[in-house]
């Protein structure tokens, strides 16, 4: 993969939830497990790009495990169909309760912004997946997909807290 740049300036505000205007915003929380042996299941199906594999969805990482730099191309779709979005991760999280990371967009990226996946475990022992994103449409295919479009990306959201729920339990 290409050292290409990020395709947007706000290059991090996933990490403290800030909203950057001009961009839609989307923020799930959803319960996919409860313990320790739940979160560490969780965090290392994030970690791991194991939740991204099972969605489905084609997963090429320049590493196997994310990391600040490492790059990511998110495949939908099958054959001469499939859409290809390039990222980068920009930045990750791994302490005691929390677990996860951040990719931005890169050029050839139907989609403009940054996207966030964090796994955390509270104080009551239950195991939480924070998706938050910010984008706008970067094509004139995804400028047209307009309402679907967002309608899309927040099932990717459900669908990535379902896959969690189901990894976690080992």
């Amino acid at each position: 993969m290409a050292a290409r740049d990020l395709t947007y300036p706000e290059v991090g505000a996933t990490r403290d939830a800030e909203r950057p205007e001009g961009y839609r915003h989307l923020r799930r929380r959803m319960l996919v497990g409860h313990g320790t042996a739940a979160f560490r299941d969780a965090s290392d199906a994030v970690m791991e790009f194991w939740m991204h594999r099972a969605l489905p969805v084609r997963v090429e990482a320049s590493a196997p495990r994310a990391a600040p730099g490492v790059g990511v191309v998110i495949g939908m779709g099958a054959g001469p169909l499939r859409l290809k979005a390039p990222c980068r991760i920009v930045w990750t999280r791994e302490e005691e309760r929390y677990a996860g990371w951040a990719y931005g967009t890169l050029e050839g990226h139907p989609l403009s912004g940054e996207e966030s996946f964090v796994v955390h475990l509270d104080d009551e022992g239950d195991v939480w997946l924070t998706v938050t994103a910010f984008s706008r449409p970067a094509t004139a295919v995804s400028r047209a997909a307009g309402p679907f479009g967002r309608a899309l990306q927040r099932a990717n959201a459900r669908r990535c807290g379902a896959v969690l729920r189901r990894l976690a339990r080992g």
